[in-house]
């Protein structure tokens, strides 16, 4: 009778260990936004973050500026067909090749700003990516809130509509080289610098000691 009881207790104990785990490993994932959820899951992931083992070990959350429906924008784009190929410059000698896709007009803290997209030759050729733009930016907050390199925003060619695309400015990430060495990352044009405080999206990652 007594080694029932333990058994049923132990099965017990089993089922609330479990479910205390899987309640923990929910409640890990931090984030206001879905958006922001799924950074901080793929961070978590060893075989998909970018992070250092010394930090991955550290990691509780990426650092985002509050979410902020001011910098969600409508944008006009200006196409710019016929654009020639060229070598981006990178944090290594690597040196991918881009196009510009066309320019972005839209409006900000009262300021008529621009942005200039582009499109990867390589994701061009690819299936997976044919669809994919990129948006490389710097803002009055890089080096001191933001990463000093700019950030990135991930566009949709297939979001176009009607010569203009929504910029949502709360989904920013930072380029991988912010948080460890060994990537190589693209370096943000000069002329994609805007001279307004940004304080949406990601924040800069402060790496362990």
């Amino acid at each position: 009778m007594k080694s029932k009881v333990n058994l049923i207790l132990f099965f017990l104990f089993s089922i609330m260990l479990t479910a205390a785990c899987q309640d923990n490993k929910k409640r890990a994932i931090k984030g206001e936004t879905d958006y922001q959820r799924e950074q901080n899951t793929i961070f978590k992931d060893a075989s998909k973050s970018p992070l250092t083992k010394k930090d991955l070990k550290r990691f509780t959350g990426l650092d985002f500026f509050p979410v902020d429906s001011t910098y969600v924008v409508e944008a006009r784009i200006e196409l710019t067909p016929n654009s020639s190929l060229f070598k981006m410059a990178t944090t290594t000698d690597r040196k991918p090749l881009y196009r510009e896709y066309g320019v972005l007009h839209f409006e900000l803290q009262g300021k008529k700003l621009e942005l200039t997209v582009y499109r990867g030759e390589d994701s061009k050729n690819s299936e997976e990516y044919k669809d994919y733009l990129f948006l490389p930016f710097t803002d009055a907050t890089s080096g001191e809130e933001s990463y000093g390199g700019g950030r990135y925003m991930n566009l949709f060619i297939s979001d176009i509509k009607n010569d203009s695309i929504i910029l949502n400015f709360n989904n920013t990430y930072n380029p991988y080289c912010a948080y460890n060495k060994k990537y190589s990352c693209p370096l943000t044009p000069r002329k994609n610098h805007l001279n307004v405080a940004i304080r949406a999206g990601i924040k800069d990652y402060k790496k362990q000691d």
